[in-house]
């Protein structure tokens, strides 16, 4: 947590009660109690107030907020549409965040594909998660929600005698509504450290 995140997360939150969306509960979705909004995010219990965020049982002036702040401010009546799945570098202006993104978000998970099949009942219901649509490929998938409206569909080669482990990351297909491009990177890459929290 630095200060700059902090002035971040606090600028977005002055920006988003300054003219709340009287829809913004439904939009999130979540739950709204006054000017207190809580949904799930990154498997853990949410809460948005005009002071702060706090994720779990603690607040995050962090990359974690700026994230929950940035996807209160782009709330809006769509619906998540899953399918079809697309892959990170399909979103316009994604080209900048590529490799960043298949570094610290595929590529973090590759050794320890092994636990995280293990895991992988763990870590769907702890994100709420479900099993992969069918034909995703694969030797094993899921689709997680780090947030209400945003799945990434986890896919996962496991190592054989020809070629390495390997995962791959698609996001649903109207992602981008719901968060800037570089918000979305950082979903990914967060998503995955909490998977390997998850597993640990």
């Amino acid at each position: 947590m630095t200060d700059n995140y902090a002035k971040i997360v606090q600028d977005n939150l002055n920006k988003l009660y300054g003219n709340l969306p009287k829809d913004l509960a439904k939009n999130l979705p979540g739950e709204q109690n006054g000017k207190y909004f809580a949904f799930n995010a990154f498997g853990e219990k949410c809460l948005v107030e005009p002071e702060g965020i706090t994720l779990g049982d603690e607040e995050r002036s962090s990359v974690f907020g700026i994230l929950i702040s940035l996807y209160a401010l782009n709330a809006c009546p769509d619906i998540c549409v899953p399918k079809p799945l697309k892959a990170f570098r399909e979103f316009p202006d994604s080209m900048p965040y590529v490799g960043a993104f298949t570094t610290h978000t595929e590529h973090l998970l590759v050794p320890h594909v092994a636990k995280i099949e293990k895991a992988a009942l763990t870590i769907t219901e702890a994100l709420n998660g479900e099993g992969a649509p069918a034909g995703t490929g694969g030797d094993f998938s899921f689709i997680v929600y780090p947030l209400p409206k945003i799945a990434l569909c986890y896919i996962f080669y496991k190592a054989d005698d020809d070629f390495p482990a390997s995962v791959t990351c698609l996001y649903s297909n109207n992602a981008q509504l719901f968060l800037p491009v570089d918000g979305l990177a950082d979903v990914g890459e967060y998503c995955s450290k909490k998977i390997l929290e998850l597993i640990e």
